[in-house]
């Protein structure tokens, strides 16, 4: 049974990380759920393609956004143990 609190804890303390994930994943899938959507609603071929295309895009650069802040910092911090290792 103590396992099982571990791992619930590991849970809640990683949430902010699974909150993200599932942000990027519907980001990443949205394009193709308007597609779908549009298809079942009985559009043409082009409207769901640029409709798409353009979703895709708006989803790719709200991640971009979202997680800039997470990639700059990684930056920082190879560069910095980069400059300590050759001092050694």
């Amino acid at each position: 049974m103590s396992w099982v609190k571990k791992e619930l804890g590991y849970i809640k303390d990683s949430f902010s990380q699974i909150i993200k994930g599932f942000i990027l994943f519907v980001c990443a899938t949205s394009g193709l759920g308007c597609a779908l959507l549009l298809r079942h609603l009985g559009y043409n071929g082009t409207i769901i393609a640029f409709t798409g295309i353009v979703i895709e895009a708006i989803g790719l650069f709200l991640s971009y956004l979202f997680f800039q802040k997470h990639f700059t910092a990684e930056k920082e911090e190879e560069t910095t143990q980069k400059g300590k290792k050759s001092f050694k």
